[in-house]
């Protein structure tokens, strides 16, 4: 029987997703296998993360991903409310630029 997935992707259309619950070691993989599907077809992507209520440096590893598939495909990605604790990730590790162009203005807190 499947684990309990502790993480919602959600397709609210027209290119736009959102992503809660957990985006850690323990989903990553996961949420990465559950986009595949979803993303396959899109041109324009946006995440909103609002609502991902627990994160680590997976997290960041994901939206690296995403955004280098987006890349190669041709796709432009975006990302709404990405968490703090992944932006101070990013700029320790020095690839927040790599983000910046995934990077929706019109993120929240």
């Amino acid at each position: 029987m499947a684990a309990v997935s502790n993480f919602d992707l959600v397709d609210r259309g027209a290119g736009r997703f959102e992503l809660s619950g957990d985006m850690s070691f323990d989903t990553a993989e996961q949420i990465l296998q559950a986009s595949e599907k979803l993303f396959r077809r899109q041109a324009n992507i946006e995440i909103d993360l609002g609502a991902v209520q627990r994160t680590d440096s997976a997290g960041l590893a994901l939206l690296l991903e995403w955004t280098g598939r987006a890349n190669r495909s041709g796709s432009a990605i975006s990302f709404v409310a990405i968490p703090d604790k992944v932006r101070a990730i990013a700029e320790t590790a020095e690839v927040q630029h790599l983000l910046e162009r995934g990077y929706s203005s019109s993120s929240e807190k």
